[in-house]
């Protein structure tokens, strides 16, 4: 071999790089034994001014790496004369990445040699097969990122979780590292940050109050524990105590806390790419029940719709805990709150919703819908009677309730939805047979024992059965998991009325968890008064009409009802004569305006 090492005043840089995929070739392509490689070899060849270089852990088909980085750099800057790697596949596996670098070397007057392929740039003759040698490199990257992708997603696609890290709240069982199980310290953390959700607090309010009270945000706790795809270079651990709302944002959107298993949320596009993309939600894989649950599957719900809308703080300092949850009857669009502090004792607090429809049409001289005004605290006791009302009502009869739901279900009867369930096994098992039947004459056709025009027709036979036998089964299954899904929220509103047994006042909690929209209509003027009708949705039950017989008034209240029907009735005349007063008066004004520059004249 031609020895002639480099200059002393420069570096002999010795590169070295190992993949996690690399590593499952043995000891023979570790960082020691490449290392071990290039030293003896450049001490051989009396190469001096030795430098490592090592990337490990670090995959070939990108360039971005920390030593590479720095060893281009040092080219750059012309501190390195010489550059041994055990191989081509250790520089990268892009070839035409490693072919422009190459052609860096080479316009440095650096001399490259790969000691596996027997390539030396002082005989040009030995780089002539690089080219070929990059483009398999790349082929085998390519060929392993297929097979690992296909490994990853038939794991992912049984129900098997496509990662080991557990998310936040969450640890490995010592008993068997693909089980989840609670993390005490942090799952109270996770219970807490959704409980102020529930509360009406937003993201970021959560995120400054657990800033404030210096709770360990999750990646310094990951690192601190040493937890599995902790990595400490990837987080600023300075600030241990800094909160995000983004961090807030992502526990608060995660099924993982009611015990759920969630697969391919991101993909690559390509095998060479850094930074994954999100998968639309209809591309998951959702597994139920695979863990135990921190939070209640009726709470998660409650705040992914809170989520969903923000709650600004206005002038009086606090978020009103009815935004998102008024809707106009007539447009269906949101009604928009609107609050004013009191300056003065002398002033009442104004606190009303209107459409917000009309409100954004009325600006642009367009009207459409109308104002559908109506007062807070008028929303909030109709409310908190609504709630009362129907959580006696299934207390008191809990049977009559789960039925009256039932009876607007498609299925009204468990009976019948066991007999859709034999239906449905016995429809599966048909298919199955009709597959077999037209695999035999399929089969008989090729063979000859049967000929084109009697395997058509038996053909189209079974093709028309199996055909008709999935369209009802579809049909089935929706009614069978309807069924389901109403018993399901039937039991969950009932574990609702009896968690809050006992209260006096609305909490924001309540309001969240019980509300699921209010619907306001139009005021109705027509009788002479002012009457207002509003609907109240449940969460799970939806609008609910409670049966009800209504008493005969008593008399005292009859005499009651009229004297307030009266004093309404004095109230409005006094307004109207109020009115008409102040409109006279404005136009005598107006007169007076105009007869003025005539006595000028």
């Amino acid at each position: 071999m031609n020895r002639q090492p480099n200059s002393t005043a420069k570096i002999t840089a010795l590169y070295s790089r190992l993949s996690k995929e690399d590593e499952l070739s043995g000891d023979s392509l570790s960082i020691t034994h490449q290392r071990q490689i290039l030293e003896t070899h450049a001490n051989q060849q009396g190469f001096t001014n030795l430098k490592h270089y090592c990337d490990d852990g670090t995959t070939g088909v990108r360039f971005d790496r920390a030593a590479w980085n720095q060893l281009i750099e040092d080219v750059q800057a012309d501190r390195v004369g010489a550059i041994l790697t055990k191989d081509m596949t250790r520089v990268g596996r892009d070839h035409i990445q490693v072919g422009l670098h190459l052609e860096l070397f080479r316009q440095r007057g650096i001399r490259f040699i790969a000691l596996g392929n027997n390539i030396d740039s002082i005989n040009p003759e030995s780089l002539e097969y690089a080219p070929f040698i990059n483009i398999m490199s790349e082929m085998y990257a390519r060929d392993t990122s297929r097979k690992i992708k296909a490994v990853l997603h038939a794991k992912g696609n049984s129900g098997k979780r496509t990662t080991n890290a557990p998310v936040y709240g969450y640890k490995l069982s010592p008993d068997d590292k693909y089980v989840w199980i609670i993390d005490s310290e942090p799952a109270a953390v996770v219970r807490r940050i959704f409980q102020m959700a529930m509360d009406g607090m937003g993201p970021y309010q959560i995120a400054r109050q657990l800033t404030a009270e210096e709770v360990e945000k999750p990646s310094y706790y990951f690192v601190k524990h040493n937890m599995t795809g902790a990595r400490p270079s990837k987080h600023d651990l300075s600030e241990p105590h800094i909160w995000c709302g983004s961090t807030v944002t992502t526990i608060l959107s995660r099924p993982e806390y009611c015990g759920h298993t969630v697969n391919f949320r991101t993909r690559k596009e390509s095998y060479k790419d850094k930074n994954y993309k999100r998968n639309p939600k209809e591309n998951w894989k959702f597994f139920p029940n695979t863990h135990e649950p921190i939070i209640e599957q009726g709470i998660f719900d409650t705040v992914q719709r809170l989520q969903g809308t923000p709650r600004r703080i206005d002038t009086t300092g606090e978020a009103n805990p009815l935004t998102g949850l008024v809707f106009c009857a007539q447009c269906g669009g949101k009604m928009y709150n609107s609050r004013k502090s009191a300056e003065t004792a002398k002033h009442k607090v104004a606190d009303h919703y209107t459409c917000g429809t009309y409100g954004m049409s009325h600006k642009r001289f367009n009207v459409i819908c109308s104002q559908h005004y109506i007062r807070t605290e008028v929303i909030r006791k109709l409310v908190l009677d609504a709630i009362r009302e129907i959580s006696g009502y299934v207390r008191r009869n809990e049977a009559e309730f789960v039925e009256k739901i039932r009876e607007a279900s498609t299925v009204q009867q468990a009976e019948t939805a066991k007999a859709h369930q034999k239906q449905l096994a016995k429809n599966e098992r048909r298919v199955a047979e009709l597959n077999h039947l037209f695999q035999r004459v399929y089969e008989d056709n090729a063979n000859g024992k049967l000929s084109d025009e009697r395997y058509e027709i038996l053909s189209g036979s079974y093709e028309r059965e199996q055909a008709e036998l999935k369209q009802q089964n579809a049909a089935l299954q929706a009614e069978v998991d309807a069924f389901t899904a109403d018993s399901e929220k039937t039991g969950r509103f009932i574990e609702l009325v009896r968690r809050y047994s006992d209260f006096e006042e609305l909490t924001t909690p309540m309001l969240n968890e019980f509300i699921h929209k209010i619907l306001v209509h139009e005021a109705d003027k027509s009788s002479g008064e002012r009457v207002q009708e509003v609907d109240i949705h449940f969460n799970f039950i939806g609008n609910f009409d409670i049966p009800r017989v209504e008493p005969a008034p008593a008399p005292e209240e009859l005499a009651e009802q009229d004297m307030q029907r009266q004093k309404r009735a004095r109230q409005r005349e006094a307004n109207r004569r109020f009115y008409a007063k102040q409109k006279e008066k404005q136009e005598q004004e107006k007169r007076e305006q105009e007869q003025q520059p005539a006595k000028i004249a």
